[in-house]
């Protein structure tokens, strides 16, 4: 007896990991004959599980959904990771609380081994105290319309605290910095804009269909996070570097480049101050041409002239 339930509660794991598998792969995984599988498929289905069958040479077997949620079997590592997301699952409101309740359950079944291992999780990990917190309603909403890919209108404060209303076509919530944001295509400006999700307060009804566009960037990730480093940027600058935009991207960690031709391109760069900008210009080790902003100019004038005086008039010494 002990044996069929161990087989069964393997039967299941592997059910649940979202594939068809055919009655020879299971009894191979099983070490037992298809006749066994076929015998352990209805006891799992006496016992409420779902399991689809699908006949023929190409046929197989699969969990489907049911109408209450069956026991999940996680492997050690799978069981760690859950346990780390639920820690983690405090910048949404609304389910800190269901994270706290489900994370104690899962705690009390784990093995001492995989306990250890999370509680040496929690012991050398800070958490981000004061980050703005996502309602979950708020979330539902934006996933919601971007899977219909339906318009969202929505009021949004900026970080000065004004309200303005927003009707744009949502395409991906993107996670980063601990926080979500949303990009989308602004209907009324006409170009692509990154939202915070904590600053939108959905309206409803939703707008009407939209078919959809090419996105920014295959690697959205990576839009965000380059986008969150030029919002924090005083002053900008699009320089004409005369290297190729390879060469240039390959020097230069922060910075969106596009080439212009073979040898040419432009670089987007920024800094909190002109004098840190002109510098790190300096650093491109390529001729480069600069039309603005005029702080910018008149910071690389000055920096020419005291250079120029440094090595003396004639560049002799």
């Amino acid at each position: 007896m002990l044996e069929t339930s161990a087989r069964l509660l393997r039967l299941l794991s592997l059910l649940q990991t979202q594939r068809d598998w055919t009655g020879p792969d299971l009894a191979d995984r099983l070490n037992v004959t298809t006749r066994t599988v076929r015998n352990d498929v209805e006891r799992l289905r006496e016992l409420g599980y779902p399991v689809h069958a699908t006949p023929g040479r190409a046929g197989g077997y699969r969990l489907g959904a049911g109408a209450a949620l069956p026991p999940l079997l996680l492997d050690d590592e799978e069981a760690v990771a859950v346990a780390i997301g639920l820690r983690t699952a405090r910048g949404v409101s609304g389910i800190a609380e269901t994270s706290a309740r489900a994370l104690a359950k899962l705690e009390q079944v784990l093995p001492s081994r995989l306990r250890h291992r999370v509680s040496a999780m929690q012991s050398v990990t800070v958490p981000v105290t004061g980050a703005p917190t996502v309602d979950a309603s708020v979330l539902t909403a934006i996933v919601a319309a971007c899977r219909a890919r339906e318009q969202l209108r929505f009021d949004y404060r900026d970080h000065g605290g004004a309200a303005t209303l927003r009707r744009v076509e949502p395409y991906r919530l993107v996670h980063a910095r601990g926080r979500w944001y949303l990009v989308a295509w602004d209907v009324d400006r006409g170009d692509w804009r990154t939202f915070r999700a904590d600053r939108i307060t959905p309206r409803v009804p939703t707008g009407p269909r939209f078919s959809p566009r090419e996105l920014p960037s295959p690697d959205l990730a990576a839009y965000v996070s380059e986008g969150l480093v030029a919002a924090t940027w005083r002053f900008r600058a699009d320089v004409l570097v005369h290297a190729p935009a390879a060469e240039v991207a390959a020097a230069v960690p922060q910075g969106a480049v596009q080439a212009v031709d073979e040898t040419s391109c432009v670089l987007s760069v920024g800094s909190d101050t002109p004098g840190l900008l002109a510098l790190y210009l300096g650093m491109l080790d390529a001729d480069f041409t600069v039309t603005g902003p005029p702080e910018l100019v008149a910071r690389l004038r000055a920096l020419a002239d005291r250079f120029t005086r440094a090595v003396g008039a004639d560049g002799q010494r």
